[in-house]
C-alpha cells in the first residue's frame, strides 16, 4: 500500500485555493517552526455564507493536501458548517493521513477555526470561546 492516496498526491500537487485574500474577513494561523507546519486561512464572509477561501501553507505534502481539502470542504458553506469541520472529515476526504501525518489535518481544522474567530472578533459577534482551540498551549506542537 502507499503511503498516501491518490487525493493527498492531488492535493499536494494540485492545491486548491492556494494564496492571499487582501481584504480578508477573517484570519487564522497556526503552527510553529518547532512543528515544521504553518497554515494561514483567509475568510470572506457574506450573509454568514464562505464566498472565498484562500490558504498559504508551509510544510510537508500532508499539510498543504490538509489545507487544500479543507478550504474545499468550507467554500460556500456556513459559516456554522465550517465550524463543525473537523480533522477526522479532513483525513477522510483525504482517504486517509498516515498515524503521524494526522497533526496536519488538525492544523487545517486550528486554522479554519482561528480564521472564524477572528471574523467574530472583528465584527463584534458572540461566540462561545470553548469551540475555539487554544494554539498558543496546543498539545501536538508543544
Amino acid at each position: 500500500m502507499a503511503l498516501y492516496s491518490e487525493k493527498v498526491m492531488d492535493h499536494f500537487t494540485n492545491p486548491r485555493n492556494v494564496g492571499i485574500i487582501e481584504d480578508a474577513d477573517g484570519v487564522g494561523e497556526v503552527g510553529n517552526a518547532k512543528c515544521g507546519d504553518i497554515m494561514k486561512i483567509y475568510l470572506k464572509i457574506e450573509n454568514d455564507i464562505i464566498v472565498d477561501v484562500k490558504f498559504e501553507t508551509f510544510g510537508c505534502g500532508s499539510a498543504i493536501a490538509s489545507s487544500s481539502m479543507a478550504t474545499e470542504m468550507i467554500k460556500g458553506k456556513s459559516i456554522h458548517d465550517a465550524m463543525a469541520l473537523t480533522n477526522k472529515a479532513v483525513a477522510e476526504a483525504l482517504d486517509g493521513l498516515p498515524a503521524v501525518k494526522m497533526h496536519c489535518s488538525v492544523l487545517a481544522e486550528e486554522a479554519i477555526k482561528n480564521a472564524l474567530k477572528d471574523y467574530f472578533d472583528r465584527n463584534n459577534l458572540p461566540y462561545d470561546k470553548k469551540l475555539f482551540p487554544d494554539c498558543a498551549n496546543c498539545a501536538h506542537c508543544h
